[in-house]
């Protein structure tokens, strides 16, 4: 069975693109909204992103935890940040090799800015039945494409409710 090799899915947050750039585009934050993701230690100058910048992610599903490393790829104020995630490990991302693609668009549209989150399988020489299998053995019995598919729609549903609920503190 051929698999499918990106899925995305957007979601209208009552926000400026340029305020929702601001925060995903920062890695050590994702942990707030990811449901894998605990955030990320930024290799290097941290005071926003930028092409070429380098992140290590930190990830748990379940009782596993790993690393990947990561290098941006688009760093576009308030339009669009992307990244490649290319090597992963343990504690520390040792096996190097094209894994996956993330991407997030921020269009500004009447009453807030879409944001869309795609998610590609960079995975292309691995043949699809080895794929599908680790892919079901990873996941407990599903393609990464659909199980990324909910990760999106939880993510996007996270950052829309942190970004439209009230400052809080004094």
């Amino acid at each position: 069975m051929a698999r499918t090799l990106a899925v995305s899915d957007s979601i209208v947050i009552q926000a400026a693109p340029a305020t929702i750039y601001e925060r995903v585009s920062d890695p050590r934050l994702m942990g707030r909204w990811s449901p894998e993701n605990l955030g990320a230690t930024v290799r290097g100058e941290s005071t926003g992103a930028y092409v070429g910048m380098v992140f290590d992610g930190h990830n748990r599903r379940g009782p596993l935890r790993w690393t990947t490393r990561c290098t941006v790829l688009a760093a576009d104020p308030g339009e669009r940040f992307a990244f490649r995630v290319h090597a992963i490990g343990g504690r520390r991302p040792i096996l190097r090799g094209r894994i996956a693609t993330w991407e997030y668009r921020f269009d500004a549209v009447d009453g807030g800015t879409r944001v869309t989150e795609t998610w590609r399988d960079d995975r292309r020489s691995w043949p699809d039945a080895l794929a599908n299998a680790f892919d079901r053995l990873a996941t407990r019995g599903h393609t990464f494409a659909d199980f990324q598919r909910a990760n999106i729609r939880r993510t996007l549903s996270n950052l829309k409710k942190a970004m439209e609920s009230p400052p809080t503190g004094s």
